[in-house]
């Protein structure tokens, strides 16, 4: 009984110095619009909760490994769940609050019906786990089925006035007699109303007690052009070149050509893309505010540092690793070359990759961990590692924690390959002590140009065109980075596509190549790609380059092609 007695003083007491700990911190979170409260770090926890800007909530734990932070309720300081830190605001020293590993259970942090808590003393606002409903004066009421567009007037061709989410409400002002559409207040739009199709929403109400609606022409008014999305190339620390009029105009066609076909930055399923002249070095962008999961298109950073520490040419084995790295996206070989950076020391070696980008000035692109290798032995530190909270937007699409890159700053190494490899020039030559030379660079051009996956950008130039390129691709993210070597000049390319829980391939692949079709054309207007081809992708299971004549050509200390 005693020592019952003694745990639970001791449970206690570990609660009071976290709660304590807390208090004297006075560290706070505030949503900065909406943000979901999970029971432990990571969006694949169950959700056990909801907060909204306005409200500040104590933060009582941090993850060790995870950018998460632990919440409390602002009356009880008993924790109500864990949120990502990119979508809070938070208040005070981080690094105050102690490391956490607790579990919050749905039911411990559910409100009482009708109730909301009172306000937290400094909050600017009141304080409610959920949004409150809203209060038609109507009477009617549309709720979103999923993500869906507001428009200007009852069709789909009217101009987009914005996106609403899943479970977003709208009170409900009008129908359309004609059109299964229903007009609602909406601050953003002229008159302060928009329109939704019908069949998208969830009605609470007689829609049919409002005002009907029967113009079939609503005086659309002179809209001003849509502002550009295309940015040109902002690599930090360089001078980049203006856009010239014909560039630019190619970075919108592509724009509207990912957006016809579904991946809409404002929307949940998008695209980024990157492009470069190799000869202008001209460069846009769009998306490339955004991080995605490096997938395998990152393990060109992991070739990039391994030959900056390598000093002689690769091994058999080495260059095996290399070649299957790069071609068959192993992931045991990418965790030995990983090994080899880290000096014996796989992790060390991510961390490696990691100063690496930095050194070049790529920020928002990073390694933490190696490559998982056995799906049912999930990847376990041997030492805390924080994961790097960068400039961009870390939470759109859903990246991995431990492996993110954005489309401009994976182009931008691929220049710098580039200009080291047939320009004897940029910062791998210039900034890293003789550590490049311009063989390597060839060498690892020379590597992804004999990827044999044939489909994604590849598909868009003819078949035997040169392209040295690493694709990769997960459940909800696509991706393939890659330099063209063209008649009417070289260019890179970087595109990614996301889609929440899963992309199908059937979608992403024609887009793909349909980008890389319409830049080969603008580089080579007088013999144009008619259409794209249809490409394939090999059998991973075959892929082994043991033993093949492209192992002995990464072996050369002379390599001139």
């Amino acid at each position: 009984m005693q020592r019952k007695a003694f745990f639970i003083l001791l449970a206690l007491m570990g609660w009071l110095l976290l709660h304590m700990a807390s208090a004297q911190s006075a560290i706070t979170a505030e949503a900065i619009q909406r943000a979901n409260l999970r029971a432990s770090p990571g969006t694949d926890a169950e959700q056990v909760g909801e907060i909204n800007r306005g409200t500040l909530y104590p933060v009582i734990g941090r993850s060790e490994f995870f950018p998460w932070v632990l919440l409390a309720s602002p009356q009880t300081q008993q924790p109500i769940g864990w949120v990502f830190q990119e979508l809070v605001t938070l208040r005070g020293d981080l690094n105050s609050v102690p490391l956490s590993t607790v579990v919050v259970s749905a039911a411990a942090v559910a409100p009482a019906a009708g109730t909301a808590a009172p306000p937290v003393a400094g909050s600017p606002g009141p304080t409610a786990t959920l949004p409150a409903p809203i209060q038609p004066a109507s009477g009617v009421v549309g709720t979103a089925k999923g993500e869906i567009n507001i428009r200007y007037g009852p069709g789909s061709d009217y101009p987009r006035l914005g996106v609403a989410t899943a479970g977003q409400a709208f009170e409900v002002v009008g129908y359309h007699t004609q059109f299964p559409w229903v007009q609602v207040r909406y601050p953003d739009g002229p008159g302060a109303v928009g329109w939704i199709a019908l069949n998208l929403l969830d009605i609470t109400g007689d829609i049919f007690s409002l005002t009907p609606i029967s113009l079939t022409n609503l005086g659309l008014p002179t809209l001003t052009p849509t502002p550009s999305v295309i940015n040109a190339g902002t690599r930090p620390g360089a001078e980049n070149s203006p856009l010239s009029p014909a560039f630019a105009d190619l970075g919108n066609q592509l724009w509207l050509l990912m957006l016809r076909a579904g991946f809409d930055l404002e929307t949940n399923r998008f695209g980024a893309l990157f492009v470069m002249d190799l000869q202008t070095k001209e460069a846009f962008s769009f998306g490339s505010d955004i991080a995605f999961s490096g997938t395998s298109v990152n393990k060109v950073a992991i070739l990039a540092r391994l030959y900056g520490t390598l000093v002689a040419p690769p091994d058999a084995q080495i260059a095996t690793s290399i070649a299957n790295t790069m071609i068959c996206s192993n992931n045991t070989s990418t965790n030995d070359l990983l090994n080899v950076i880290g000096q014996g020391d796989e992790w060390r070696g991510s961390q490696e990759v990691s100063r690496f980008l930095n050194q070049l000035g790529l920020t928002h692109s990073f390694l933490t961990s190696p490559f998982l290798e056995d799906p049912t032995r999930p990847l376990v530190p041997p030492y805390p590692i924080a994961v790097p909270i960068t400039g961009v937007n870390q939470s759109k699409a859903n990246p991995d924690l431990s492996n993110q890159l954005t489309v401009d700053e994976t182009g931008y190494l691929l220049e710098d390959i580039y200009e080291c490899a047939y320009e004897d020039s940029g910062p791998l030559l210039a900034d890293f002590g003789g550590a490049y030379e311009p063989r390597e660079c060839r060498q690892m051009l020379h590597v992804m140009s004999n990827n044999n996956v044939d489909g994604l950008l590849r598909a868009g130039v003819p078949a035997e065109t040169r392209v040295a390129h690493k694709h990769g691709w997960i459940a909800d993210t696509h991706s393939n980075a890659a330099v063209f070597f063209t008649p009417g000049g070289n260019y890179i390319i970087v595109a990614m596509m996301f889609q929440p829980d899963w992309l199908n391939f059937q979608e992403s692949l024609p887009v793909m190549a349909e980008i890389s079709r319409t830049v080969y054309n603008f580089y080579n207007p007088a013999a144009p790609m008619p259409a794209i081809r249809e490409g394939f992708i090999p059998e991973a299971p075959t892929c082994n380059f043991a033993g093949t004549p492209l192992i002995a050509d990464l072996r050369q200390a002379v390599w001139d092609q």
